[in-house]
């Protein structure tokens, strides 16, 4: 049995998308877990962390997402465990998730030092778990180049298998390699592949923010899988909405007050991937009608017009477990652009 740590220098540097696209790329029997939950789902009484459950359903694991981390919370894994009891534990949960299985990823939280306080970063998985360790960076060119020299001065690697790095989500491979990625090598850190950045990656359904901002889906249901490339948040008159060139885009999303009789018709009237209602106003039944006949998702929220474009702005945009499009280019970016034989061994 062979063991992988993913792990990142930084929040958001794309370890989930990796292991996506490893466990779709390898012709082989891959296991997970997640031994420090970070993104937290309560779900008729249950906890997961929404990454193992993510995993669980694209690799269709048929695991538990519970039995995957081993806990979320400092305070509660220093009450449940003592040290001897954690790595236990934890070498168990490795050996549940592994059994008849090739090949086991541990996913790591969103930094190197995430899970330090509880024996549970990176670094003391790898030397834990006995696993190979890669690291994915993620960010400009600098803050790429500063992230893979910290590891390399600061970072105490003994004991530690060592893979190397991945870069990840980079504007312009070509400047990155020609430029920047000879420093990093010098410094005699492996680099297992860059990876471009794909704008499609960034977008997520209509179905994704209204879940996330709590809204009441009261039109286009069947269509709540629309992509959303754009956000319009329209609190002017009609006249001047349609001026705007982000109404005119394809596979927008346009924010406005429910009163909006005349800026709702003329979205739908568009290429307008859903619509979100705002100031617990209802618009007329014949709007609703012609948003179900052009299957157009309106989504209804009592929140006003601000909070809720605030929201939408905070959010993350994670890999959802349907989206098989994504999934598809994960894969196909993870063949093309990385070394698979350095990375498994295999």
């Amino acid at each position: 049995m062979k063991r992988l740590i993913i792990a990142s220098a930084g929040k958001s540097a794309g370890k989930t998308s990796l292991i996506v696209g490893l466990g779709k790329s390898l012709n082989l029997k891959i296991g997970y877990m997640k031994p420090y939950g970070e993104r937290l789902i309560y779900f008729k009484k249950r906890l997961w962390d929404y990454d193992a459950n993510l995993i669980n359903s694209v690799l269709d694991l048929k695991e538990n997402p519970e039995d995957m981390t081993l806990g979320f919370e400092y305070l509660k894994l220093k009450y449940m465990y003592d040290e001897t009891l954690r790595k236990q534990k934890l070498l168990a949960m490795a050996e549940r998730m592994e059994q008849n299985k090739d090949f086991l990823l541990v996913e790591c939280g969103s930094d190197l030092q995430y899970g330090i306080s509880v024996g549970l970063d990176p670094v003391s998985l790898a030397r834990e778990l006995k696993g190979g360790l890669v690291i994915v960076l993620s960010g400009n060119s600098n803050s790429i180049i500063d992230d893979a020299l910290f590891i390399k001065e600061h970072l105490n690697l003994d004991g530690v298998n060592f893979k190397g790095l991945v870069i990840n989500k980079v504007n312009n491979p070509d400047d990155f390699k020609d430029h920047y990625l000879e420093a990093i090598k010098q410094a005699g850190l492996p680099v297992l592949g860059v990876i471009p950045d794909n704008p499609d990656l960034r977008y997520v359904s209509v179905d994704y923010i209204g879940s996330h901002l709590f809204t009441k889906v009261i039109a286009g249901e069947n269509a709540l899988s629309n992509q959303v490339k754009e956000i319009v948040l329209i609190d002017m008159p009609t006249e001047s909405a349609l001026k705007n060139p982000l109404f005119h885009r394809s596979d927008k999303l346009v924010i406005t007050s429910g009163d909006r009789s005349d800026v709702i018709i003329a979205a739908l009237d568009s290429n307008t991937a859903g619509i979100v209602l705002t100031n617990n106003v209802l618009p007329p039944s014949n709007i609703i009608s012609k948003a179900n006949d052009k299957n157009i998702p309106l989504l209804f929220t009592i929140r006003d017009t601000y909070q809720i474009a605030s929201q939408i702005d905070d959010l993350e945009p994670l890999l959802e477990k349907d989206d098989s499009r994504k999934v598809e280019l994960l894969t196909k970016l993870v063949k093309n652009n990385l070394d698979l034989k350095k990375i498994t061994g295999v």
